[in-house]
Formats: C-alpha cells, structure tokens, sequence
C-alpha cells in the first residue's frame, strides 16, 4: 500500500487510463453552457463542448469542485489512515485549491495541498512525479521537494488562434478583435507565476514556430529535457506543426498531441494550442 495517493483536478489532461495506471484520483470542475452545467472531462467531450461554444452568444463558466466534493474524496481515500497529497491548477486562474485546502481543514484524513501554479500538461508533469515517488514510498515531505524542483523547471506557452472569446469574457472591445482578425495576429503568452503573461502577436504558423523554437532553446539549451506535451482545442495542425520542428531539435520522438479540456477551452477559445515542457 502506498504511504502517500495523489489527488488532482481534471484540468491535468491526462488520459482515464493515466489516471487509473497511476492510481491518481481526479475530481472534475464543472462547465456551464446555454444554462446547463456539465462535469469536465466527465459528462462533456471537446468536440460537442466547441460546437456548444461556438453557438452561444456568452461566454462558458467554468466552477472549482466544491469543498465537500473535495472532502468526502479525502474522507474515503483517507479513511485507512494514508496520507493524501491534492495537487491542482494554479490559483492565479481559478478557485480549486483554495476550495481543496477548505475542504482539508475539514477532513478527518490528513490532507496537504500543492497549488502547481500550471495547468493541462504541465501539471500533469508534477501529478504524474509524485504518484510515482508515491509508489515508491517518499514522504510528502520528499515528493513536494521534487514538486517544487518541476515547478522551477516548467515552461507552458500557449498560442491563441481567435479572439473571440476575449470579447466574450470582456477582455478586449470587438474593435480590437475584428482589427486582430484582419491582420491574421495570434497572441502568443506564457504561464508564469501561476498567471498568464502575453509575451508576443505572430501573423503566421511560421512566426509563431519561430518564437517557440527560440524560448525552448533558452529553456533548455545545456539541460536535460525530461518530458514534452501538446494540448489543443480544435488546433491540431497548428500544433502538429511546432511539434515537427520542436522534435527535430531536440530529438524527442512520439510527442503527444491531445485535447484539451473544456474548462481550458473555454478560456482559450477554438484553435489554441499550446507546449508545455520541463528540464533538469
């Protein structure tokens, strides 16, 4: 029996057979669209969830679990005396870890939570670490040493193709976005700090491999590259593009391209891709 499970939200994008593989608890946000409200990754799939989006007029709401979901998860994983390690998306974009540390205040199992400061795959970077220190039997202690190693060593930048939903969510005027749309402009952020940082605009696939292919040699120039993955929503030939180049650099093989989230799509909007990697 491990001394240590490991609970995550489902903004990690991993697969249910990752999640079952590493014996990982995921406990799903919720979407709401058009007036219904949906479990991420649960009861939605990407592609219903885009054609959803496209149509409505508003912009989708995405809800951290509540704390008492978050605390019968811990009661019952904790009820053999094991310890339990919650690790979620960062706080900088949502309430999930502040509804998991509500939720552990409260529990009878003995529950730390680590706020990854990521979200998509590079979290799953961290998620995936400690079920496997976990396994092998490390302390929390000794696994949130390595977390915060990961945390240091992460990049995750994200490609943004419309600017929809930014007008939706009040972000920018539908002057700036229809002047976007006609200079064909792709925002271009990083996540730092837990917060979403834009860095640079590209007119074309071309630029945007440019830009990618420069700050992951900055990254990880002289490094160990210890893992690369590609999320997306409805992006795939953006994404498959970067991923060539980003392959014959550092000779990685079999990156993984996958889709997204709901929740990440909702904030991201429809053909937005985005790299996540991290080093020693």
């Amino acid at each position: 029996m491990n001394k240590v499970k490991i609970v995550t939200d489902s903004t990690v994008d991993m697969t249910q057979e990752e999640l079952e593989n590493y014996n990982i608890t995921m406990v799903p946000l919720s979407i709401s669209i058009d007036g219904e409200t949906f479990l991420d990754k649960v009861e939605i799939e990407q592609e219903e969830f885009l054609k959803r989006m496209n149509r409505s007029k508003e912009l989708p709401k995405s809800s951290q679990p509540a704390a008492g979901t978050f605390m019968e998860v811990y009661n019952e994983l904790g009820k053999d005396g094991t310890e339990i390690l919650s690790i979620h998306m960062t706080g900088g974009m949502s309430g999930t870890v502040r509804s998991a540390e509500s939720a552990a205040s409260m529990s009878d199992a003995k529950v730390t939570v680590f706020d990854s400061k990521f979200i998509s795959k590079s979290m799953s970077f961290q998620v995936i670490e400690a079920a496997k220190l976990a396994k092998e039997g490390k302390s929390v202690t000794e696994i949130i040493e390595r977390l915060e190693h990961i945390k240091k060593q992460s990049s995750l930048i994200i490609v943004i193709e419309t600017l929809d939903n930014l007008v939706k969510g009040g972000r920018i005027g539908k002057v700036s976005a229809f002047i976007g749309s006609l200079l064909h402009i792709k925002p271009i952020a990083l996540l730092e700090d837990g917060v979403l940082h834009p860095v640079s605009k590209a007119r074309s696939q071309s630029q945007v491999v440019k830009f990618i292919i420069k700050k992951f040699k900055e990254d990880t120039e002289g490094k160990k590259i210890r893992g690369i993955g590609f999320v997306h929503a409805n992006g795939f030939a953006m994404a498959d593009k970067v991923r060539h180049a980003i392959s014959e650099l550092s000779g990685f093989q079999d990156i993984m391209i996958e889709e997204t989230t709901a929740v990440v799509s909702t904030h991201t909007g429809e053909g937005a891709m985005a790299i996540m990697y991290y080093w020693d």
